[in-house]
């Protein structure tokens, strides 16, 4: 989860230890856990339960748009 999307940066600054953090806390608390986001911001630090959503928010918008193959790929060549 790179932080260097551009969505991403449009949502704050996020160090890569908040990145790493909101990665393990999303493994811990499913969408089926009731108070998600607020755990997962107190698992991050620093950021609200607003944000946090917001930021998987643009986590899943930037999967479907690679998913879409609308971004390339910078470690492929057109050689190949």
């Amino acid at each position: 989860m790179a932080s260097t999307s551009m969505s991403a940066r449009g949502s704050g600054s996020w160090t890569d230890k908040q990145n790493k953090d909101f990665e393990r806390a999303l493994a811990v608390y499913d969408k089926d856990t009731p108070t998600r986001w607020y755990n997962i911001a107190k698992a991050v630090g620093g950021k609200t339960a607003e944000e946090v959503k917001r930021h998987y928010e643009l986590l899943v918008a930037d999967v479907q748009y690679i998913e879409a193959s609308q971004v390339p790929f910078p470690y492929r060549s057109s050689a190949n």
